[in-house]
């Protein structure tokens, strides 16, 4: 079974992202329950703006894909920015949406029996608001999601902490993290078990 977190951090490697620091919590997690797994920071990437599965020469958004493609559970790692996801989730959600016209040999999606995972972190309110716009776009493309398929952190409203300055990860975020990895791999392999019936 295989893992793969979409960091949507602004910023490239190698700044350091908090985003990215969650994101490798989360596999941490998915690693300890025999999953293995990638951290992929999309800004390091030329993906073009659009709703194709390749915008031409030097989108490298298809190779993108084809490690969502191979993986049984895709986490979402994005930042709050005035109060909704980033941009570059956006942009990912837009270069999913080309998933609906794509389909197996019994008109499923190719997206169906793979599990989708967020998380979120700021230093303001509203990371329920972020990770359920994310989990619209991915359940309308065809992601399953388990219960608790969010892990995030937000500091207090109007300050300027990261998650990444945090002397330690806080219990709650924890126990969250581990709960999202735990629902997230048990719904992978009863859908690779039991996979959904054609549409």
């Amino acid at each position: 079974m295989r893992a793969l977190s979409l960091v949507c951090s602004l910023n490239a490697s190698p700044t350091s992202s908090s985003s990215q620091l969650l994101a490798e919590q989360v596999m941490a997690e998915f690693r300890d329950l025999e999953v293995e797994g990638e951290v992929v920071r999309v800004a390091d990437f030329d993906v073009r703006p659009g709703v194709e599965l390749d915008m031409g020469e030097g989108d490298q958004w298809p190779l993108l894909r084809e490690k969502v493609m191979q993986a049984d559970i895709v986490l979402i790692a994005t930042p709050i920015w005035l109060g909704h996801p980033s941009s570059i989730c956006q942009r990912v959600l837009e270069r999913l949406d080309a998933e609906l016209s794509e389909t197996d040999d019994e008109g499923r999606l190719l997206t169906y029996n793979k599990v989708a995972a967020v998380a979120v972190v700021g230093n303001e309110d509203g990371a329920h608001k972020v990770s359920s716009d994310v989990f619209q776009g991915l359940n309308d493309i065809g992601f399953s999601l388990a219960p608790g398929a969010v892990t995030y952190w937000v500091g207090e409203a109007q300050q300027g902490t990261d998650y990444q300055d945090l002397k330690e990860t806080p219990d709650a975020v924890k126990a969250t993290t581990h709960t999202l990895a735990v629902n997230a791999v048990h719904l992978a392999r009863q859908l690779t078990a039991h996979p959904y019936p054609p549409s």
